[in-house]
């Protein structure tokens, strides 16, 4: 690979990672002070509403963003585009870490934290709707199962460091209370941190990485020809339009897995299954490390065998594989027996169902020819996720016919199930479009 490519490449994965960062501040960083936003003595359903509003908010941006962006870097350039978001959710944040709080706003804190949560998310979903293009059309197509992964790995890698940041503050600073000086300004610190890091990608990205030649070369013959825009090619060109709908019937699925194995299990590990909080947040911290080395082992079967065929076996494999591992993991701490058994099995249940987002990345990057590829992928990635981010509200509705514990294994297989289906309906040489 070029020296421009390793560093689109770089660029790329440590972007996406401060993407990922950023996301998990309200649910790591955040949930233990977020009383500082809150008056006291509200009704505990209403304190849940507004933390939980504060990390939807993002996720609804990311999908109103990769949209946006997607356009703008069809048309002005993944370079320019990236530059833009990252400026954009950067400052964001750290306006996020000097908000005040409901003794001296009101509900007009959380209000703006609300707002800026909104925006930021809009400026994320941008991020790696324009740097991931980017550095996949700067690499060979020999290299581009293994770099997809990378970058894709930089999602636990995101985890484990807001995770790091968090936890000793933790230990370090008193919280807890009301006043206390985690809750007074501790929780700042990990917002100023991804602040900061976001300005580090800024300067080194406008530095380091210059324009994808494969974009100049397409914007170019477009300009000529007075033809230009992508999200409505996206959706009125038949053959396009469904490319779009397959790809994102297999992200839907994907997102399923991500959305019933990741994000409900700290909740019910802790709260339903009586385990300890630190045993819980070391387990999860190391299944993340797995999953990283899952992405990258993913990626390379996925350009070795074919990525189609991969993600038809993937999807398989998590109806297969996960759910029965998910299960065990279940019984076992319901009857009381090895905690550090059930963590492997989770460990395996979450390499096999959320590894193939190795090979996703590069499949929906290469679905789409250059001239509309960012808005293709941006949509296809994220607008996706907006079903299974009601995931919560999906698990309540099934306690009603099983025990809540146990309803994650009903969207584990639902998410299989997409995700082979999806794969199955692409073409049979997969999304390789180049042109």
């Amino acid at each position: 690979m070029s020296a421009q490519a390793r560093r689109a490449t770089h660029a790329a994965f440590f972007g996406f990672g401060v993407d990922y960062f950023d996301i998990y501040l309200p649910v790591v960083a955040l949930a233990p002070a977020i009383h500082y936003f809150q008056p006291a003595g509200i009704p505990a359903s209403v304190e849940t509403t507004l933390f939980y509003l504060t990390f939807a908010a993002t996720l609804l941006g990311r999908p109103i963003g990769s949209v946006i962006f997607g356009g703008i870097s069809d048309r002005i350039g993944r370079r320019k585009a990236t530059l833009i978001a990252v400026a954009g959710f950067t400052v964001c944040t750290l306006l996020m870490a000097a908000l005040p709080g409901y003794a001296q706003w009101g509900y007009g804190g959380i209000v703006c934290l609300l707002v800026l949560r909104l925006v930021g998310g809009t400026f994320m979903g941008g991020e790696y709707t324009s740097a991931n293009p980017l550095a996949l059309e700067s690499c060979p197509p020999a290299r581009r199962g293994i770099v997809g992964a990378y970058i894709g790995g930089a999602y636990p890698i995101g985890y484990i460091a807001i995770s790091a940041v968090t936890l000793p503050l933790l230990n370090f600073l008193p919280g807890g209370d009301t006043g206390s000086a985690y809750q007074s300004w501790g929780w700042r610190i990990p917002f100023l941190i991804g602040g900061l890091l976001g300005v580090v990608f800024f300067v080194f990205f406008h530095r380091s990485i210059h324009e994808s030649e494969q974009w100049r070369s397409v914007a170019v013959r477009e300009k000529s020809e007075q033809k230009h825009a992508p999200l409505r090619e996206l959706v009125r060109d038949r053959g396009i339009r469904r490319r779009l709908v397959q790809t994102m019937l297999l992200m839907t699925g994907l997102w399923f897995a991500v959305q019933s194995i990741i994000s409900p299990a700290s909740g019910l590990l802790i709260s339903y299954l009586g385990q300890d909080a630190n045993a819980v947040t070391t387990a999860l911290l190391l299944a993340n490390i797995a999953l990283f080395l899952g992405y990258l082992g993913f990626g390379y079967l996925g350009q070795r065998y074919g990525r189609r065929r991969m993600l038809i076996l993937c999807g398989c494999g998590t109806v297969v594989v996960s759910v029965p591992s998910f299960l065990a993991m279940l019984l076992i701490l319901g009857h009381g027996g090895s905690f550090a058994l059930a963590m492997v099995l989770y460990t395996v249940s979450l390499v096999v169902a959320i590894s193939p987002f190795g090979i996703a990345t590069v499949y929906l990057i290469e679905a789409f020819p250059t001239r509309i590829r960012a808005s293709g992928y941006g949509v296809a990635y994220s607008v996706s996720l907006v079903i299974p981010s009601f995931y919560s509200f999906y698990m309540l509705g099934l306690s009603s016919v099983l025990p809540y514990v146990y309803t994650p294994l009903v969207l584990i297989g639902i998410g299989g199930i997409l995700t082979a289906l999806g794969a199955k309906t692409g073409s049979a040489k997969g999304g390789e479009c180049r042109t």
